[in-house]
């Protein structure tokens, strides 16, 4: 029997960095690196292309080899969920048409940006997007970069595209799972996008999170699914306590700073960010390496 939606999404899947050499180009064998990390940690999907993965700066045919080069390095060993957001919809479509060219397994595609279109203009450039492939699709809502919030009523009218399956929700809002599931259905795969509220945002029937944290800590992200899965609710509590100096320091300032800071510090990466995107200061540093060191990631 094929599994369901909800029964492949589920659990810890990392909306991967793009690591960058110190000239500012790409480094696919740092990349392949971080990859294999991430199927070794336990991490059901790979988002390649997506804002954590700083797509706003990548160039087109970046964007696309980021894609390209995740699906052939899990080669189907996990799933591979690529980012295909953008402001302009024609660009969307494109993004969307070549990660199901290259073989990637779904997509996500966030909020237009700075567009702030209206529910309707959502809700049409998302059903354009969706009409562009066969490949299962997840909305991305992050009000917080988008500015424009999708509302739970026009999650509704698109979950009955055949494609649209699921959503992204970094609005930090825990009442959100509930309203959508009341709008788009039970079916409607609902993952977070604030490591901080992870648990609390299962606990209102969602299937997982789309984390920035489990760039740096792949297994233990994993470790706290696998423990709410298994009825062990204490000690996936204290395992998010155990996690929380971390949630805190990598967003302490514009993600993903923090987080390629942190993966400089345990040698898996450059911390190389591209413009406007800068070095986190002196203070930020400290809280992420001490954050690190009560995981006894550094000594």
């Amino acid at each position: 029997m094929t599994k369901t939606i909800n029964e492949r999404y589920h659990g810890s899947l990392t909306a991967l960095i793009t690591p960058m050499k110190k000239d500012g180009t790409l480094d696919e064998q740092a990349a392949t690196r971080l990859i294999e990390r991430q199927i070794k940690g336990g991490t059901t999907g790979l988002i390649p292309s997506g804002t954590t993965g700083e797509s706003p700066t990548l160039s087109h045919e970046e964007h696309g080899r980021v894609v390209e080069h995740c699906v052939e390095v899990a080669a189907g060993r996990a799933l591979v969920m690529a980012g295909a957001g953008s402001n302009s919809t024609h660009e969307a479509v494109g993004m969307a048409r070549h990660a199901h060219k290259v073989g990637a397994d779904a997509l996500l595609v966030v909020v237009p940006y700075y567009n702030k279109p209206t529910q309707e203009g959502l809700y049409r450039h998302f059903m354009t997007v969706a009409d562009a492939t066969p490949l299962p699709l997840w909305l991305y809502c992050i009000p917080g970069r988008s500015v424009v919030d999708l509302t739970p009523e026009t999650l509704g009218r698109l979950a009955k595209h055949p494609n649209i399956v699921g959503t992204k929700d970094a609005t930090a809002n825990l009442t959100r799972p509930i309203a959508v599931r009341r709008e788009a259905g039970a079916e409607f795969n609902q993952l977070s996008g604030e490591d901080g509220t992870i648990l609390s945002f299962l606990a209102a029937g969602g299937h997982g999170c789309i984390s920035v944290t489990s760039n740096v800590v792949p297994d233990l992200c994993s470790q706290l699914h696998r423990l709410w899965r298994e009825g062990k609710v204490q000690e996936a509590i204290a395992l998010q306590d155990k996690l929380t100096p971390l949630h805190d320091a990598l967003f302490a300032e514009t993600s993903p700073a923090p987080a390629k800071y942190a993966m400089s510090r345990l040698g898996l990466c450059e911390s190389t960010l591209r413009l406007p995107m800068v070095e986190i200061t002196e203070a930020t540093k400290k809280r992420v390496d001490a954050a690190l060191h009560s995981l006894g990631l550094l000594d």
